[in-house]
């Protein structure tokens, strides 16, 4: 009878809620569908036990059954038990007698793209109940039990909700460039951790480029030693690789990038190359234009050879064959190519070759083979156009049009434009594209076909050390848009949970705090030398988009991603908070009187706190300017020490006259600002990310 009333207590009771209030997310990022907070909480005691029900046994269950032991003991318990031994906690019981009960109705499958991964969690004083149709939602519920999990002194407590929650889009990927630098199996598996821990669900594995072909073939083994350069991923790793995505409810979509950016292929089997010319893989970046010949039926029975080896590798029924960045000047350059386009009718209007039919006519042969393994091929965008069976699924990362021209002509489509996370931009930009805003130009059925999105990290400034720091925590931002409600919009909001989160990311195992710390130290010759290096660091933030290539540094896949612009945060949390700061007291500087103003002591603090950060960034050049010129690496970093400096010390200015209510003399801010102008020059690779906030301040009238 006890545990009837615990069990009716737990799953049927509603607990004692505070006075409704519209959903809020508190802590938890992604934000979930519905989340009814209670005034109480359920504190983890060190007898905590946890149990599973599955009511229909199939086939399936002993495999999805492991998968959730597996999150429960290794990605929860850790948290919610912190120190304590996480054994022998799991009770085996018809009778939901734990602390922690977990139930589902059947094992999801990873090879249904929109299987149901939705879940209810209820926390109550008494103990903490999930529930999901199938045991995908048992798996992000789990992902959302780990973020409520808030360390007291002496325990973990769990704040009482009601959560109901679902995704908003049943793509929700994060795509990982393994080919320009080689990424070890360990990197990988953490960051399906982090995936994990955001409620992404597709690892898209880049695995060949124009700098590496990182699969073992047995059948074209020069494809991995000549084409990898001895960095590859064994058969028997992408297994384990596979097998560790699918017990966390990740898919995982590879890629072979074809006809272009396919130098390494050619490395190791010339005879598929569009002219005579013999390659090496290729040293540098950029889009190199080289191509496959796709007027041999030898390169299609090549690429049938590699997909009868490759596809059973990933359970996966989408295979990628990129398919981007194609300008076809190597087809019209060879006489034999142009002249079978023009016999096959692909020419333009004048009567020119057409390098987009004939790579269309390339795409529909690879889409035949990959169809032949029953897969269905993913391509992006600039693979779209006239004779493209619509069973092809398009992925954008040009822009929207793609996108909904895809849809228009009736193919599934996925979203990466605005999703870069490899261009060093603001979670707040990756947070704003949605794949289906309110006014997409799309009937209700076109809609249906936006299958969600993907971030991407490109990997040309991004080796296995810091890959984590650029990936996280700013695809959570992505992760949100992807899985909550379209009005989740709150920047503000969102950048306070991202926060919370980053902190969790680490306690997985990702390196996006550490590693770039642990660069610093090195750059820095000693403990003692770090504080001053970190204060300038973390002012500055690498060059945007892909302007790296272009200020004077030659970079190769050889060179070492071992400077201050690889330390330096992607986004700088401090430079953000300033900007804050400083917008909040310029609207109050508006908005209040001048005879009350600054008279209140929570605005004095916050004069008293952006002043003395100012200082430390004027002092900071004093104690830095050594540590820079002692290290070869460092000195080309000491002008902008020293423009931190100058923009510093006019910010202080413009704070003191703002404190005394005076405005500065025109000559004076026009004088100012020209300077603070002449400041924006990179170095480095790196900018001063502060400069436009110390501008907004200096400006103020």
């Amino acid at each position: 009878m006890r545990y009837v009333l615990f069990l009716v207590a737990l799953l049927a009771a509603a607990p004692a809620f505070a006075q409704p209030a519209p959903p809020e997310a508190r802590m938890l990022l992604p934000a979930p569908t519905q989340a009814n907070w209670g005034q109480s909480r359920f504190t983890v005691k060190p007898d905590f036990t946890w149990q599973v029900f599955t009511p229909a046994q199939t086939a399936a269950t002993p495999a999805a059954d492991s998968a959730v032991v597996e999150a429960v003991e290794r990605l929860v318990l850790p948290v919610l038990l912190p120190g304590r031994p996480r054994t022998n906690r799991r009770r085996a019981s018809p009778l939901p007698t734990a602390a922690l009960v977990l139930q589902y109705g059947r094992p999801g499958s990873l090879l249904t793209v929109g299987e149901d991964e939705s879940y209810t969690l209820r926390v109550t004083p008494m103990g903490v109940a999930l529930n999901a149709p199938t045991h995908l939602g048992i798996l992000r519920g789990l992902a959302t039990l780990r973020e409520l999990a808030q360390a007291e002194k002496k325990s973990v407590s769990l704040p009482e909700v009601d959560v109901v929650d679902a995704p908003r889009f049943p793509w929700r990927g994060l795509l990982i460039d393994a080919a320009r630098h080689f990424m070890p199996v360990s990197v990988v598996k953490r960051n399906l951790d982090g995936m994990w821990a955001t409620k992404l669900n597709v690892l898209h594995w880049h695995l060949s480029d124009d700098q590496g072909f990182r699969v073992e073939s047995k059948l074209f083994p020069r494809l991995h030693q000549v084409g990898g350069q001895g960095q590859y991923y064994t058969q028997r790793q992408i297994r384990e690789i596979v097998r560790y995505a699918g017990r966390r409810g990740i898919r995982v979509v590879p890629e072979l990038d074809m006809p272009g950016h396919a130098t390494a292929w050619l490395a190791a089997y010339p005879r598929l190359a569009s002219n005579d010319s013999t390659y090496g893989v290729a040293p540098r970046w950029g889009v190199l234009n080289i191509a496959m010949d796709p007027t041999r039926e030898t390169t299609y029975s090549f690429i049938d050879s590699v997909l009868s080896e490759v596809t059973p590798l990933f359970p996966d029924p989408y295979f990628h064959i990129g398919g981007d960045e194609n300008d076809g000047r190597q087809w019209r350059r060879n006489p034999r190519i142009a002249a079978y386009m023009k016999q096959q009718g692909y020419v333009t209007e004048k009567g020119l070759p057409d390098k987009h039919a004939l790579q269309t006519a390339f795409n529909r042969r690879v889409l035949a083979l990959v169809e032949k393994y029953q897969k269905h091929m993913v391509g992006w965008d600039e693979i779209l156009g006239p004779g493209l069976p619509a069973s092809a699924v398009i992925q954008s990362w040009r822009g929207k049009k793609g996108l909904y021209d895809a849809a228009k002509a009736g193919h599934q489509a996925i979203l990466s434009n605005g999703y870069y996370v490899d261009l060093n931009l603001t979670a707040a930009s990756h947070y704003a594209p949605d794949p289906l805003p309110q006014d997409a130009p799309l009937t209700p059925e076109q809609q249906k076909l936006i299958l969600g999105g993907e971030a991407t990290m490109w990997a040309e400034f991004a080796d296995s050390v810091i890959v984590d720091s650029r990936i996280w925590p700013r695809t959570a931002a992505v992760a949100e848009r992807l899985w909550s409600p379209a009005q989740v919009r709150d920047v503000a909001d969102m950048y306070r949970r991202l926060a919370l989160l980053s902190p969790q990311l680490e306690t997985l195992g990702l390196q996006h705090r550490k590693a770039p710390n642990q660069l610093l130290l090195q750059l820095a010759g000693s403990p003692a030398a770090l504080p001053p290096l970190r204060t300038l660091a973390q002012v500055l933030e690498p060059v945007k988009e892909y302007k790296r290539h272009f200020q004077g540094f030659k970079y190769t896949t050889q060179t070492p991603l071992n400077r201050l612009v690889d330390a330096a945060p992607a986004e700088s949390d401090v430079t953000r908070e300033f900007g804050a700061a400083v917008d909040k007291l310029l609207a109050y500087n508006v908005s209040t009187p001048a005879a009350t103003r600054f008279r209140d002591a929570s605005t004095r603090q916050q004069l008293t706190s952006l002043r003395e950060q100012l200082q430390q960034w004027q002092n900071n050049d004093a104690l830095v300017q050594p540590i820079l010129h002692q290290n070869p690496l460092l000195q080309e970093y000491a002008p902008l020490s020293v423009n931190l400096k100058t923009a510093a010390a006019l910010a202080l200015e413009r704070l003191t006259l703002l404190e005394k209510g005076q405005a500065p003399t025109a000559a004076w801010q026009t004088a100012a600002l020209k300077q603070l102008d002449a400041l924006k020059a990179p170095a480095g690779q790196t900018e001063l990310a502060v400069l436009p906030h110390l501008r907004r301040l200096v400006e103020a009238k």
